[in-house]
Formats: C-alpha cells, sequence, structure tokens
C-alpha cells in the first residue's frame, strides 16, 4: 500500500500566502506564530473561535499569513513535493501519456519510460501516467522497442496543481481560507 505524501490540513493550520496574496503552502499554528515573531509574515486572519493560552496571554490562532518583503526560497510553494504515484498521475494531466485516453484516479498504471530491467530509475524523468492497455502493449520494453511515443518527455514539475488547485481536499479547508484559494 502507497504511503500518503501530502500531509493533512487540520483545524489549526495556518495558509501561506506570497507577499502578493498567493496560496503557497500551509503551515502548523505554531511555525506561523513563530515566523510571525521573527517578523517574516504578517497575520491578515485569526480563527475566531481559536485560542492559545499562555501563562500570561489569550492569543487568537492565525489562520491566515501573509510574507512581508521577500518570500525566503525554502517557503516558496512552487516545489513538486515527494515522487508520488498521485503526483505524477497530476503531472501528466490525468491522460496516458501515450495514447491520450483520460484515466481515473484509481485506474491507471505507472510506466517505466527507461524499462527497469534495462536500467530505468524510479523518477520523476523515466516514470509516466500510462493506461493499462498502453502499459500491456510497451511492456519491458522502450518506446521506441514497442513502436510507439510518448506525447511529452517527462519532468520534474515545478510544482503540482491537482485539478488548478492547491492540493488539498475542499471539504479538509478552512472556511476562512476560501476566499483566499484559487
Amino acid at each position: 500500500m502507497e504511503k500518503e505524501t501530502r500531509r493533512i490540513v487540520t483545524m489549526m493550520d495556518t495558509l501561506v500566502l506570497s507577499s502578493a496574496y498567493q496560496p503557497m503552502s500551509h503551515i502548523s499554528w505554531q511555525k506561523a506564530i513563530g515566523m510571525f515573531f521573527a517578523g517574516k509574515v504578517e497575520i491578515v486572519e485569526f480563527y475566531n473561535d481559536r485560542v492559545i493560552r499562555t501563562v500570561d496571554d489569550i492569543l487568537k490562532v492565525p489562520a491566515i499569513v501573509r510574507f512581508v518583503g521577500k518570500v525566503i526560497k525554502k517557503y516558496e510553494f512552487n516545489q513538486a513535493g515527494k515522487f508520488s504515484r498521485e503526483n505524477v498521475y497530476y503531472r501528466d494531466n490525468k491522460e496516458c501519456q501515450y495514447c491520450s485516453k483520460k484515466m481515473s484516479r484509481h485506474n491507471f498504471t505507472l510506466d517505466h519510460v527507461m524499462p527497469a530491467s534495462q536500467g530505468g530509475k524510479k523518477n520523476w524523468e523515466n516514470i509516466v501516467a500510462c493506461c493499462h492497455k498502453c502499459n500491456q502493449i510497451k511492456g519491458s520494453r522502450t518506446p521506441e522497442q514497442a513502436g510507439m511515443k510518448l506525447n511529452k518527455k517527462p519532468i520534474k514539475p515545478l510544482m503540482i496543481m491537482k485539478d488548478n488547485k492547491l492540493s488539498f481536499n475542499i471539504q479538509d479547508i478552512p472556511d476562512i481560507w476560501k476566499d483566499y484559494l484559487p
């Protein structure tokens, strides 16, 4: 069974926006508070019904923060994320990379462009989403050996867009975030 690579949004997570109000990621409220006190972000919205109690204070939990000034590279959302079956599916636009057939999330295979039996690695540049029929035809041959053509060369993507949205499950997203997400 494949391990889930996407971190689940919890009800205490904080949405991170770029300085231009573009959604970038989500982080724990603890990290958001630390970034706020370090002067890296400003708090845009608070959760109305969630608070943090300290010895001396009661603080509202930040729901949305925005970077102040230049975004630090390690926080940018333009990361491809981990190599996974689901991320390959979305990178390849839910299509078989040989016949262009649209596939469901549960009814596709991964194909090694350079077969593992010929030294092919399991990475972004060698794996594509493929329908069962094309995978059977190709077998453990290269596309050239099988007389097949790839629609596009597999590359490591800059970011994974799932249905033109960030990789969140809509039921997991706090209502307060919805005005800031595409």
